[in-house]
C-alpha cells in the first residue's frame, strides 16, 4: 500500500509539473503567438469587399458570396487609416494613413510635424504588406493609374499641396506636382485620361494630365471640396462639404456643367450607369439620397436610410447591389439598387470609411 501511494504521488507531481510548465509557456508566449498569426498569409480567394476601419485601425474583408465578415487585415500599428484604392489588376490595395480622425470632416485636417503619416500597400489576396511609403504630410488617399504602373498620393498643405507620383514595384518617387491649398483626395476619371485633385481650402479642383504630369486647368467649385468622384458618363462629381452641393465637372472640357444643391453635407458621390442615378451619401442624417436628370437638371427622387454618418458607396459589378459604409454605426449596409431598399447590414470595425470591391 505504501509503495502504491509513493508511486502515485510521484506520478501526480510529474503531471503537475508538465501541466504547470505548459501553462507558463502559453502565457509567456501569447503575444508572440498572436504576432505570428498576424504575419500569416491569408487566402482571400473569394469575391471580397475591403472596408477600412478608421478607429479600429484595420481593414475588414467581407465575403461577397455569402455576405459574411470573413477576414481582417492588420496595418502594422498604423493609426486612422482613411480610404482605399485597388490596382487595375486587382492584386494590390493602397491605404492612406492619416493619424487623424477625419470622420467629422476634412477641412483643416493636416498639421505640420505629425508622425505616422504614410501609405500602406498590401496584397489583396494574402493581406501581406508589400510596402510602407513614409510621408512628410497627410495623405487623404492614394490612387493607382489606369495601367497600374504608378501610385498617386495626395499631400495636404495649408500653403501649397502636392501630388506625389511613385513607380509601382520599385516605389521610387517619380514626380512631385504642386496643386492648391489643403488638398484632400486625388482621383482618376473613369477612363483614366485625367487626374483630379480636390483643393479643399481653395474651393478648387486641379485637373492634371496623367502622362505629362502638367496642370491643365484649375476649376472653381463649391466651398470645401473633398473629392471629385468618377462616373462612367464622362463626368466627375465633386462633393462640397461646407456649401452642401455637388459640382458636376465634364472631363473632356474640364469645366463645371452643373451645381446640385443638396441641403445636407455630402460624404461621397457615386454614379449608377444602369439606373442613370447619382447617389450621394448624407452624412448628417445617415442616408443615401439618389437623383436622376429631369429636363436636364439633377432632381432628387428619394432617399435610403442606412446608418449614422453614411459615407462611401460602391456598386457591384452587375449593378444590382450597393454597399455603403456607416462611420457612426460601424456597419456596411447592403442595398437592392432597383428597389432602393436595404436588405441587410454587416457589423465591421469602428468608424468604417473607405470601401472597395474585388469581384
Amino acid at each position: 500500500m505504501k509503495k502504491f501511494n509513493s508511486y502515485s504521488l510521484v506520478l501526480f507531481l510529474a503531471c503537475l509539473m508538465v501541466f504547470t510548465g505548459c501553462n507558463f509557456h502559453t502565457e509567456a508566449d501569447m503575444d508572440d503567438m498572436e504576432e505570428d498569426m498576424d504575419d500569416m498569409d491569408l487566402n482571400i480567394d473569394y469575391p471580397a469587399a475591403f472596408v477600412v476601419n478608421g478607429e479600429s485601425n484595420d481593414v475588414d474583408v467581407i465575403n461577397l458570396n455569402d455576405l459574411t465578415h470573413k477576414d481582417h487585415l492588420t496595418l502594422n500599428g498604423a493609426m486612422f487609416p482613411h480610404h482605399i484604392n485597388m490596382s487595375p489588376d486587382k492584386t494590390r490595395l493602397a491605404v492612406a494613413i492619416t493619424s487623424t480622425d477625419l470622420s467629422g470632416g476634412h477641412e483643416g485636417g493636416g498639421m505640420d510635424g505629425m508622425s505616422g503619416l504614410k501609405v500602406i500597400v498590401l496584397s489583396s489576396y494574402t493581406g501581406k504588406i508589400e510596402k510602407e511609403i513614409i510621408l512628410p504630410k497627410m495623405p487623404h488617399n492614394a490612387a493607382f493609374n489606369a495601367e497600374g504602373s504608378e501610385l498617386w498620393v495626395s499631400q495636404e498643405d495649408d500653403h501649397q499641396s502636392q501630388v506625389l507620383v511613385y513607380n509601382v514595384g520599385s516605389w521610387t518617387l517619380k514626380n512631385t506636382i504642386p496643386v492648391g491649398k489643403g488638398l484632400s483626395e486625388v482621383t482618376f476619371s473613369a477612363d483614366g485620361t485625367r487626374v483630379f485633385a480636390a483643393n479643399t481650402m481653395d474651393a478648387t479642383v486641379s485637373v492634371i494630365h496623367p502622362d505629362t504630369k502638367s496642370i491643365l486647368a484649375t476649376i472653381p467649385v463649391g466651398k470645401d471640396p473633398v473629392g471629385a468622384w468618377p462616373a462612367t458618363n464622362g463626368y466627375m462629381y465633386a462633393d462640397n462639404e461646407a456649401d452642401q452641393t455637388v459640382s458636376e465637372i465634364q472631363v473632356s472640357t474640364a469645366s463645371v456643367t452643373a451645381t446640385i444643391p443638396l441641403g445636407f453635407k455630402p460624404g461621397y458621390v457615386a454614379y449608377h450607369a444602369g439606373q442613370q442615378e447619382l447617389w450621394v451619401s448624407d452624412a448628417t442624417n445617415g442616408k443615401v439620397v439618389y437623383y436622376t436628370k429631369v429636363n436636364g437638371l439633377w432632381t432628387r427622387q428619394g432617399d435610403i436610410s442606412t446608418g449614422a454618418d453614411a459615407h462611401a458607396i460602391a456598386f457591384s459589378k452587375d449593378g444590382a447591389t450597393a454597399y455603403v459604409t456607416n462611420q457612426g454605426a460601424g456597419t456596411v449596409s447592403i442595398i437592392q439598387v432597383a428597389g432602393h431598399k436595404v436588405t441587410g447590414s454587416i457589423a465591421v470595425g469602428k468608424k468604417p470609411n473607405g470601401l472597395v470591391l474585388r469581384q
